[in-house]
């Protein structure tokens, strides 16, 4: 269990002055700047070589063949791409500040493991064959688990450290239920191992539309979240001095984590790192305030994940490698760069 900064630093930190709040406000528009950026190029460049006039081409006449890849593919991975960055990166930075641990992401609670067994569950059980049939599944899997995991967790007296462990062994025993039934199901075993890796390949206006009222509910609450988060992250015993509800706050960060990453994992598969690496990069330049942590993990987790969708579609050609595998490969290294720094970025 990491050790909390002092209230003393904390209070500093919130009380930052103008020229620091300058400084972050400047950093938040050019991460913003970056994101176009970088869904400008996740249109403009795909598996499939195609000129600027070609892509504009498709973009405004999407009709024929260029309309086909900007439009029906390229365009709907980009929008899905916003959204389910926006989505894991929140959740990331709000579990980290729930459980009060630097490295926290979104599987620690079990919501990727749920989502994942739901889906196993469907398609070996419901003869569920369709990317919009999985994402409901998969949706209700991560609130189920959720929902067990703050239970075990102590429901009313819920700390971070009863979360994790609950987490971590509701996990391991859906994991170990997953690996069971895709052994014994060779049709289950073919389908869950390209959801399992985490894609943006199959994202279609219809699935954008079935998870987009899920994303924007939890981003507003995780959003409204932030003031109250951070008293928490002082510590059960200032924060009650300071008048914070911990049980209704870490309820409802609860409620914004497992509804964020819920929804994205079923959109994608569950994609590992974004929501680890992000909270915890961006707090190394905003501080501990979660007012300034929420807002630039919802701007720069998408930089992240287009940009790592990106490069697998160009390593690969005419093939791609699949994002999820991309930010693994990306996020192992970070993440025992992260664990072996000496000054970890605390909470």
């Amino acid at each position: 269990m990491l050790v909390d900064s002092p209230p003393e630093q904390r209070a500093e930190a919130a009380a930052a002055p103008p020229t620091r709040r300058a400084t972050r406000a400047l950093g938040l528009l050019l991460s913003i700047v970056l994101l176009v950026l970088v869904a400008l190029a996740s249109i403009a460049i795909g598996a499939k070589a195609l000129s600027p006039d070609q892509v504009w081409h498709g973009l405004f006449h999407a009709s024929g063949t260029y309309g086909d890849v900007v439009v029906d593919d390229r365009l709907a991975r980009t929008v899905l791409g916003l959204l389910v960055g926006a989505a894991l990166g929140l959740s990331g930075a709000v579990l980290q500040a729930l459980t009060r641990n630097p490295l926290a992401d979104p599987g620690l609670l079990g919501i990727n493991a749920g989502a994942s067994a739901a889906v196993v569950t469907a398609i070996t059980y419901c003869g569920v064959t369709s990317l919009t049939g999985y994402v409901w599944f998969a949706f209700f899997g991560a609130a189920a688990v959720g929902a067990l995991v703050w239970f075990l967790g102590g429901s009313r007296g819920a700390t971070p450290v009863r979360l994790a462990l609950a987490g971590t062994a509701i996990s391991a025993a859906l994991y170990g239920y997953l690996q069971a039934v895709m052994i014994t199901d060779g049709a289950a075993l073919g389908k869950m191992r390209f959801w399992t890796v985490g894609s943006l390949a199959s994202a279609t206006d219809s699935t954008i539309l079935q998870v987009l009222p899920f994303l924007a509910v939890g981003t507003v609450l995780a959003l409204v979240l932030a003031r109250p988060l951070n008293a928490v992250e002082m510590g059960d015993d200032t924060a009650r001095a300071l008048g914070a509800n911990l049980n209704r706050t870490r309820a409802l960060a609860m409620l914004s984590a497992v509804v964020l990453c819920g929804a994205a994992t079923a959109a994608c598969g569950p994609i590992v790192f974004v929501g680890l690496m992000v909270p915890h990069v961006v707090r190394s330049f905003t501080g501990p305030d979660l007012r300034w942590i929420l807002p630039y993990a919802t701007v720069s987790s998408p930089v992240l994940l287009l940009g790592a969708d990106v490069l697998g579609r160009v390593v690969a050609r005419p093939s791609e490698v699949q994002v999820g595998i991309v930010t693994a490969v990306i996020g192992g290294p970070v993440f025992i760069f992260l664990v072996r720094r000496r000054r970890t970025a605390q909470l």
